[in-house]
């Protein structure tokens, strides 16, 4: 039973109820073969070698990140909020969903972060003028000046990633 309704699977002669439980605890079996599936014959050494030193550069650009988010006062995530503001396509101000689909973050949880980053005074939430359900992010001057000298440290961070990433040119 689910919420007072039955959930079935229809068998040849009867159906077979299913409770909710049934469907959280059933292990799912693999539909070939149950021994341990290797890894794919099309991979060589190399692939693997070029994977591992894309993930290797990859976690030591982030980790740069965090350490210079960290340097300037303000929190990894709290960077990411600064920058995908003003990176917003075609304005100065993001929405909370667009900064949440960006952060890959749940709402509710851009939305404490947003008010963390409203007290240190680098955003501030405005109504939307179209849609008064709607609130929109904007970037205040500290937050302004604090998001130009990370971008200016990611930028020359990035330039020693041209061999292993397809760097975006950044004119600040």
């Amino acid at each position: 039973m689910v919420h007072g309704k039955l959930i079935g699977k229809k068998s040849r002669a009867s159906w077979i109820n299913i409770s909710y439980c049934d469907i959280l605890i059933t292990p799912i079996e693999p539909r070939h073969s149950k021994e341990p599936s290797m890894p794919s014959p099309s991979l060589t050494k190399q692939d693997f070698e070029a994977l591992s030193t894309f993930r290797y550069q990859l976690r030591k650009f982030l980790r740069f990140s965090e350490e210079a988010a960290q340097s300037e006062g303000v929190t990894p995530q709290q960077y990411l909020l600064l920058l995908h503001v003003k990176g917003t396509p075609g304005r100065d101000w993001a929405s909370v969903g667009e900064l949440a689909e960006r952060l890959q973050s749940q709402h509710h949880s851009v939305v404490a972060l947003i008010s963390r980053c409203e007290k240190l005074k680098l955003v501030q939430r405005r109504g939307s003028d179209v849609d008064r359900r709607q609130v929109n992010i904007h970037l205040l001057p500290d937050g302004e000046r604090c998001l130009a000298k990370l971008a200016e440290l990611h930028r020359t961070e990035l330039t020693t990633l041209t061999d292993i990433f397809r760097v975006p040119t950044i004119n600040i």
